[in-house]
């Protein structure tokens, strides 16, 4: 694919996400499926085309077989056993199931983990460099933060105010296990270390800041849409977790903002930087 038909289909697929991010503003008139797929299918989709460009096909293929294999078989490992996330079950508002598990989550598995990726890869620098020495444990490491404060940020929405999923015994994070953050950081370090072995002193196509600089954008963007969550009038004020305690939904709302503001867009902007002052 050339580089002009592929930014176009980039920016195409960043702008199908930002307007699943405005369509959450009416929430009560637009099939939830629809807002969940437009949250889920662009990222994937752009995770493709962007990886192929830097990692060629077999490489983006591998990162995307990494996801979708780990994630899911923690995923379906917790869903019996509680390991390594807690003890839940997902209802059916992300769409069909295969074993309980919605095919759309783990497909956000692929375009927020290749999004949180490449923010660590541009926080420590040598994107257009092969990846070796203590690169190959601290880009995992990085990308797995990048990715859990994502996950911080949407975890308490997604199970609270839009019941995506049940969480069988609450939790300490408005009715979320903290084993499900430490659960997170496990299970996408896990993927991340694997694929980093396997670009170990592999040499990267050179790429262009700018088509670096679109990923971060995107996951800039995913923190500028949880800004634009707002309560359905019909949902009320407060959430009754499975214990029966009480969180303010106003709580939750605020709590993601504050995510979004103080950790993920810092994460990007400092990304963006770093991008932009190396050396074309």
């Amino acid at each position: 694919m050339k580089n002009n038909q592929s930014r176009l289909w980039l920016s195409t697929l960043l702008l199908l996400y930002m307007t699943g991010r405005i369509l959450q503003l009416f929430a009560e008139r637009v099939p939830n499926l629809i807002i969940v797929a437009f949250h889920v299918i662009p990222p994937a989709f752009f995770a493709v085309i962007h990886g192929a460009r830097i990692y060629r096909s077999r490489g983006v293929l591998v990162f995307a077989g990494l996801c979708l294999g780990i994630g899911t078989i923690f995923e379906s490992i917790s869903l019996r056993t509680g390991f390594p996330f807690g003890h839940y079950r997902f209802t059916h508002l992300m769409g069909p199931q295969i074993s309980g598990l919605p095919i759309l989550l783990a497909l956000a598995y692929v375009g927020m983990g290749y999004l949180s990726w490449v923010v660590g890869l541009a926080l420590l620098g040598g994107e257009n460099k092969p990846l070796s020495g203590r690169r190959i444990v601290l880009l995992p490491l990085m990308a797995s933060i990048a990715m859990t404060v994502w996950d911080l940020s949407m975890e308490a929405v997604w199970a609270d105010i839009d019941h995506a999923w049940v969480w069988r015994d609450g939790g300490s994070y408005y009715g979320v296990p903290i084993s499900n953050f430490f659960g997170w950081l496990f299970t996408v370090y896990v993927f991340y270390q694997l694929f980093a072995y396997y670009l170990r002193n592999r040499e990267p196509i050179q790429a262009s800041k700018d088509h670096w600089l679109l990923a971060i954008l995107f996951y800039f963007l995913s923190a500028v849409g949880n800004l634009l969550l707002i309560v359905p009038s019909s949902l009320g004020d407060v959430f009754v977790d499975a214990t029966g305690k009480r969180w303010m939904i106003s709580h939750i709302l605020w709590t993601s903002h504050l995510v979004s503001i103080f950790l993920m867009i810092p994460l990007s902007l400092i990304a963006s930087f770093k991008i932009s002052k190396q050396r074309e």
